[in-house]
């Protein structure tokens, strides 16, 4: 990185140019499971609040989470999507169990069955506020917390609310929602509907998804109890990858779908019961039990043999927790978790046969997974200014595999025998803080992220492949930074981090997997907003990062072979997220937004490269009276040619098309 543009980012940070939303007094959840002023925490927490997810109306969640510093989420078509955090976008079992994706505390899917278009699964549109969490999660989260984790807050229904929303936009988009909440005679209660439905831009790409959530608040006695429930059901044409340097400037081009066969179906439902009792002033104990089913279709159109796979897994757990709080901030908790789950997945080629690539089954398996932790974590004042946070998770994770299909090779394929593995891992954290001034504080963390192998990755092999080379991905990162009051319009937050990340499993350019790669990752992020005037707002979110492997590997395709040093592929070095928010009349609201994708390499050898992009969005709303509001808004409103995703591979380069200008608009009433 060029020192002038060191200087630039600390200059912007202490003037007030300074990135993405953040109060001192904000109150987040995400870091330690329970509410606290984000001030108080070690930890980096990025929050978009239900204001700012109205604003946006999004139709894909990458919309909402690259708001955030540290985080890239590549938009795949409808509800698919790839996810960066302070990370490369990764793929495969890397993309699906690097990120800890929650809903009030819960995982979405249990820990070894994780999905990496899992956030198709999150529901967005009705949330009360969604928290990022960049780095490892800590001691209060197990398994897939190594990069960070996203966590969807529902609504609290203790004030009375309704509301009802339409709109209709380009590509046959149509979006509704509608939700009510407030006071009931068992307590309070919520319960809100979703839907989305798209033509899709690109052919053979249309998108239905319908999401149902409900919540029920109450107390018996001493106890407070939240029970809580979701569904998601989704269908969509899958518009696959388009081949060809730039390929994306060329409308027809894009427009295609090289495999309009391709589609994915799948569907979530999940309940939770939250308990709270506080025992006298010092003591209380919290908890939740829950149960999820998860069942997904679809064809593995990235593949050569595009297989068809059927994949899923019931499961039931529980979260405990034994807190003691004094003094002004002081706090331990001591904590158990377990959960059980029962997986499934099948895999099966329809082609005929061709090369390494067989005709049927290829996999055929379940698999019993039993995860238990013991965790610890506290915060000590050790004066009025500064504090002293830490933690350490110890976490057993037991896979009992069955296949119902022979054992053995066939083509490229390993099926291993029935077994058991087991892993343990250990995940401690420290921090401190420091309040420099009343506008001033300074902070710094060093912690351990972990993940178990997903079971796709121990029980889906090849050929000279062995379970007993894959052992648990480690992420140690230490980082440090400084929150600034910005002379009372507005606050800022500059973070440095450094990572190094060992036993990384990933897929390389001849299609095998590697199990033992390894990798260093660093960067400086920038979080904040400042009021230029009572009604001109500007709030920007910015990174510099730099992802190196640090190792070598040799591929039978030399131009893809890896050397120590050289980029990971798809980790841009800049990105950029601007939002300037004009209120010309107490009635209305104009948001224009940039953001700003880097440059970046888009093979591991670092000979293709996509050279980023910038976009324009343009959102506005209007008060009527009396609740009602319209709303509307252009996307991509210069009309770029670009991609979301740039990827070369098998010899050339293919890439997911950015989505051309389009328009939206709507009305919602509010009660």
């Amino acid at each position: 990185m060029r020192p002038r543009n060191i200087v630039w980012m600390l200059a912007a940070c202490l003037t007030g140019l300074a990135p993405a939303a953040l109060a001192q007094d904000e109150v987040v959840i995400t870091a330690s499971r329970i509410a606290e002023p984000q001030a108080l925490g070690a930890t980096p927490v990025a929050v978009l609040d239900a204001g700012e997810l109205a604003r946006i109306g999004a139709h894909h969640v990458a919309e909402t989470l690259n708001r955030a510093p540290g985080v890239f989420i590549n938009r795949g078509n409808g509800a698919e999507h790839l996810t960066a955090i302070r990370s490369p976008v990764l793929t495969g079992g890397a993309g699906a169990g690097s990120f800890l994706y929650l809903e009030d505390g819960i995982p979405l899917r249990a820990p070894g069955f994780a999905n990496v278009n899992g956030l198709f699964e999150a529901i967005d549109d009705l949330a009360a506020r969604v928290e990022v969490v960049r780095g490892p999660g800590g001691a209060a989260y197990g398994s897939n917390a190594l990069h960070g984790l996203i966590n969807f807050i529902s609504r609290d229904p203790e004030t009375p609310e309704a509301l009802a929303e339409l709109e209709y936009g380009s590509f046959g988009r149509a979006r509704a929602r509608a939700f009510a909440q407030g006071p009931l005679d068992t307590g309070a209660g919520f319960i809100g509907l979703s839907t989305r439905h798209e033509d899709g831009w690109r052919d053979d790409a249309g998108l239905d998804r319908v999401a149902l959530q409900a919540r029920l608040d109450g107390s018996l006695g001493a106890m407070n109890w939240s029970l809580r429930g979701a569904a998601v059901d989704l269908n969509q044409e899958t518009a696959t990858y388009i081949r060809g340097f730039r390929a994306f400037e060329d409308k027809a081009v894009a427009r295609s779908n090289p495999d309009p066969e391709a589609f994915r179906d799948a569907t979530a439902l999940r309940a939770a019961l939250h308990l709270d009792r506080r025992l006298n002033d010092l003591w209380r104990v919290q908890g939740a039990v829950y149960g999820r089913s998860n069942d997904m279709t679809f064809r593995l159109h990235f593949l050569p043999s595009e297989a068809l796979e059927r994949t899923g897994h019931d499961s039931i757990g529980g979260q405990s927790a034994l807190v003691r709080e004094w003094g002004e901030g002081n706090r331990l908790m001591l904590g158990a978790d377990a959960e059980w789950s029962h997986g499934y997945l099948t895999e099966n080629q329809t082609l005929p046969g061709f090369g390494d690539f067989p005709q049927g089954l290829h996999y055929d398996y379940e698999v019993d997974a039993l995860v238990g932790a013991v965790f610890a974590q506290g915060r000590y004042f050790l004066t009025d200014a500064l504090s002293l946070e830490a933690g350490a998770r110890v976490e057993n994770t037991r896979y009992d595999y069955a296949t119902n299909i022979p054992a053995g090779q066939e083509g490229r394929f390993l099926r291993p025998d029935d077994r058991t593995d087991e892993f343990t891992t250990f995940a401690p954290s420290a921090g401190l803080t420091w309040r420099v001034s009343p506008g001033v504080q300074l902070f710094t963390r060093a912690a351990r992220g972990v993940r178990a192998p997903q079971t796709a990755e121990l029980y889906r092999l090849q050929p000279g492949q062995q379970i007993a080379g894959i052992s648990p991905e480690e992420l140690d990162s230490l980082e440090g930074g400084a929150r600034l009051d910005l002379w009372g319009r507005g606050q800022a937050e500059i973070t440095a981090f450094a990572m190094r990340k060992q036993n990384v499993f990933f897929r390389d350019a001849d299609s095998f997997n590697v199990t033992d790669g390894e990798t260093r990752h660093a960067g400086i992020e920038l979080d904040g907003a400042f009021d230029v005037t009572n009604r001109l707002s500007l709030a920007v979110s910015g990174t510099w990062a730099d992802h190196e492997y640090a190792f070598d590997r040799a591929v039978q395709s030399s131009s893809e072979t890896i050397r120590d040093g050289a980029q990971v592929d798809t980790a841009p070095e800049w990105l950029w997220n601007a939002r300037l928010v004009w209120r010309p009349v107490d009635k209305a609201v104009i948001e224009t937004e940039w953001l700003h994708v880097g440059k970046y390499f888009a093979d591991a050898a670092n000979t293709a490269a996509y050279d980023g992009h910038d976009l324009l969005n343009l959102r506005a709303s209007y008060e009527l009276g009396s609740g009602w509001q319209v709303f509307g808004g252009l996307r991509n409103l210069t009309d770029e040619r670009y991609a979301e995703r740039a990827d070369f591979a098998f010899g050339s380069y293919r890439y997911f098309p950015g989505e051309p200008r389009s328009v939206f608009a709507g009305v919602r009433i509010r009660s």
